[in-house]
């Protein structure tokens, strides 16, 4: 598949254009964000994405643009993940929710330059070195099992070192990065809650760039297919912060999906599975474990 100069430069230049609208309405709407308005947002993210598929579809076909949808469901999934770290990340550093809008567009779009270079090396990687494709197959199944059964605590480890190695003011100065306290220039609990944000991003993308790169290896479809997912992630955590607790089963999900596409990366010599295969299996992994947190309550723990 070869990937034009015009065809990066038109993913670029709508990228930008999403970005600074996203920033201008965040200026003009500041404050804490309605679900309406998050549910508004999220649908037409996702609806950004849904139409950058179709344009795949008619420049390079439907294999290529069934890679991008099952890239970008994989990426939207695992970003679900992410939700629950800022979650623990905002009440660590004590940002009110009118802050957090700020936060997370800011990000984010650390998140878009730092996934270039996970997406190029991946590819690179698998491109040059032949038994990077069974690393990469044993890495994801072996990070499977810590989705389904670890206790994720990476956020905190996080937001601790970050406290030890720099100087963070011990309160917000309202919606700025950096203070003056006692005399001395520091950072506030707002960027230090988005260096956090930042890094642990790096840390989930070792799961669902490798994952991605397992559908497909080309650069394009992997790298706009995360971009897009990860550029509605800001108005889906407001969209359903007040629901993720009822997503019990959801990490087992993730964990089936990571294991599904492991294991397609180790018997990638031996046996091919069509990208629509994958992209069902995928879905129905998803579709399963959502259904079964809606649907199955939690037990009610019994009174002595």
């Amino acid at each position: 598949m070869n990937v034009s100069v015009t065809e990066w430069a038109v993913f670029g230049v709508l990228v930008l254009f999403l970005l600074f609208i996203d920033l201008y309405h965040a200026r003009r709407h500041p404050g804490k964000i309605s679900v309406k308005s998050a549910l508004v947002q999220t649908g037409i993210w996702i609806g950004v994405a849904l139409l950058f598929g179709v344009w795949v579809l008619f420049q390079h076909g439907s294999d290529v643009a069934a890679s991008y949808y099952a890239a970008y469901v994989i990426e939207k999934a695992m970003s679900v993940d992410n939700l629950f770290v800022f979650i623990l990340l905002f009440s660590m550093f004590s940002i009110p929710e009118e802050y957090q809008h700020k936060a997370l567009f800011y990000g984010v779009f650390g998140a878009i330059v730092f996934r270039a270079i996970f997406v190029v090396a991946g590819s690179a990687l698998l491109e040059s070195i032949n038994f990077m494709m069974y690393f990469f197959g044993v890495l994801l199944i072996v990070l499977a099992f810590k989705t389904a059964f670890g206790h994720d605590k990476e956020g905190s480890k996080t937001a601790d070192w970050i406290c030890r190695h720099f100087k963070v003011s011990p309160e917000l100065d309202g919606n700025k990065f950096f203070t003056v306290h006692n005399g001395v220039r520091m950072m506030t609990p707002l960027f230090a809650c988005v260096m956090a944000i930042e890094l642990t991003d790096l840390i989930f993308a070792i799961d669902s760039v490798p994952a991605c790169l397992a559908i497909t290896s080309n650069v394009f479809v992997v790298y706009t297919s995360n971009i897009f997912a990860i550029l509605g992630l800001r108005s889906l955590y407001f969209a359903i912060h007040g629901s993720l607790e009822s997503l019990r089963y959801m990490k087992y999900g993730l964990a089936g999906i990571l294991v599904f596409v492991g294991v397609k990366m180790l018997i990638s010599n031996f046996y091919h599975i069509n990208v629509g295969v994958s992209l069902a299996v995928i879905l129905g992994l998803l579709a399963v474990t959502i259904a079964a947190s809606l649907l199955i309550k939690p037990k009610k723990a019994s009174v002595a």
